[in-house]
């Protein structure tokens, strides 16, 4: 979705990262393992670290790079670290919302990766031990759950045992007290999260990626229902939940990036195999394939081997755009999507274009860019998309959480096809994304697609129809 993604403000929750190892800069590690994970957010970002037995917190709002500098990372001391990125779901755009939260008179801190659908759970328990959580995040009720229990003398690993079954949704987590770090991941592992080691200590993140930028080795994921303990007497795991792994195939389809492996698949592949069906599925008679950058780059090249048609970079991507606070003048905010692509007319005028995209939510991210290939002096438009079409609404941490914003729960393939102005339409079918990841459905969370949801959304059921759009792989 990184057309539709960046230009509409949908997004990922964020990204976790973590690491215990004495003798290290455990903040100045954490800076580079969140530089490597901005694409899962960009609202704001901050670090907590400990010494063993006081915590301190740097966090702000804004991109890695401008929230900490090199005096802010040398304040944080410590052999223990947690950070986190935040891309606003529920909240909004607010500096109390940064993570991670810290909470017991900052002697516990939380980062958190996901959604809760449901925080009836949460808010009764802590009503009940005389905590008002009016206008908490699920984040900060989580921390607040797991504080009462640590208030009434359980060690951090026993309060997140104890406090558990209140966290009715997907998380990956991750908690630092005092001396020890705690990763815990809901029982369908709907959010990624993985172990590595370096130098004999042990990190924790939420995508392969940001190992390999400290130079960390890759030892395993974190397990669905599972909780790992990290403390000096080494790495515990215990077994939290029965585990039902539903991984969010959104993680290969946009979100993860492109050297990361996901379930041991490389995200790559599984796009550049996605390109690859898509070509079988519907063959165009066109001249020139181009991706929408940087998401679908590898669908695009899929695509073009197999269908024999060039490979070109029709779009070229503004890099330095990302989150900004200014606003832009008003005629230049009104070219939308051009403050972002431009196209290239060389690669495009008088062409047939095959247009390469991850997805379409809104639509009118797509409709902005078929309009200016045209504009470009394109022939036709072809417009081809790695996906099935998204039709209900994800209450885990993507934030599509309306049903009546996704152009595909109301229009049907050739409605949408006039609605963007393109010459023809096409969606990779549902089989063929799961026969692209190289492993079976059942492994997967598909209810953007299916509208079937692993993990029970209590009183959020009744914003969404159950009515599915029927559709063809494909549209002429």
């Amino acid at each position: 979705m990184e057309g539709e993604t960046e230009a509409n403000g949908l997004g990922e929750k964020c990204a976790v990262f973590g690491i215990y190892g004495k003798g290290l800069d455990v903040a100045r590690l954490s800076f580079f393992g969140l530089y490597a994970l901005q694409h899962r957010g960009q609202e704001s970002s901050g670090i907590a670290v400990s010494d063993g037995r006081r915590l301190a917190c740097h966090k702000g709002m804004g991109l890695v790079p401008h929230v900490f500098n090199e005096e802010t990372i040398e304040k944080l001391k410590g052999h223990i670290a947690i950070g986190h990125n935040r891309y606003s779901t529920t909240g909004g755009s607010l500096v109390q919302h940064a993570q991670p939260i810290l909470v017991n008179d900052d002697a516990i801190a939380l980062a958190h990766n996901g959604n809760l659908p449901s925080v009836s759970a949460l808010k009764d328990f802590l009503a009940g031990k005389g905590t008002a959580s009016d206008g908490m995040s699920d984040s900060r009720l989580m921390a607040e759950a797991i504080g009462v229990y640590m208030k009434e003398g359980k060690p951090l690993p026993e309060a997140v045992r104890a406090a558990y079954p209140l966290f009715t949704g997907a998380f990956s987590a991750l908690v630092l007290s005092g001396d020890t770090l705690v990763a815990v991941r809901d029982r369908c592992g709907i959010r990624p999260l993985c172990i590595g080691k370096i130098n004999g200590a042990m990190v924790i993140a939420s995508e392969t990626c940001a190992l390999s930028t400290i130079g960390a080795r890759f030892v395993r994921e974190v397990e669905p229902g599972e909780m790992v303990v990290i403390s000096e007497n080494g790495m515990e795991s215990v077994q939290l939940a029965a585990p039902d792994p539903k991984l969010d195939i959104f993680e290969f389809v946009y979100f993860a990036r492109p050297d990361s492996m996901l379930l041991g698949q490389s995200v790559y592949e599984v796009r550049k195999r996605s390109g690859a069906r898509l070509a079988r599925e519907r063959k165009i008679a066109a001249d020139v394939v181009i991706p929408v950058p940087d998401t679908a780059v590898p669908v695009a090249v899929g695509y073009a081997q197999e269908s024999g048609i060039p490979f070109e970079m029709g779009l070229a991507k503004n890099r330095y755009i990302h989150r900004t606070f200014i606003q832009p003048e008003q005629h230049v905010r009104e070219q939308g999507v051009k403050l972002k692509l431009s196209p290239i007319p060389e690669v495009i005028a008088g062409k047939r274009v095959a247009v390469v995209d991850d997805s379409i939510v809104r639509g009118t991210t797509s409709r902005q860019i078929v309009k200016m290939l045209f504009e470009a002096g394109a022939a036709e438009v072809h417009f081809l998309i790695s996906s099935p079409p998204i039709m209900f609404p994800d209450f885990y941490g993507i934030d599509i959480s309306k049903q009546q914003d996704l152009i595909a729960a109301s229009k049907t393939v050739e409605e949408t096809r006039r609605y963007l102005g393109a010459t023809s339409l096409t969606y990779l079918s549902f089989d063929g994304l799961i026969e692209a990841t190289g492993l079976p459905q059942n492994v997967f969370c598909t209810a953007c697609f299916t509208g079937e949801y692993p993990i029970d959304i209590k009183e959020r059921a009744r914003e969404f129809t159950e009515r599915k759009v029927c559709y063809t792989p494909f549209a002429a």
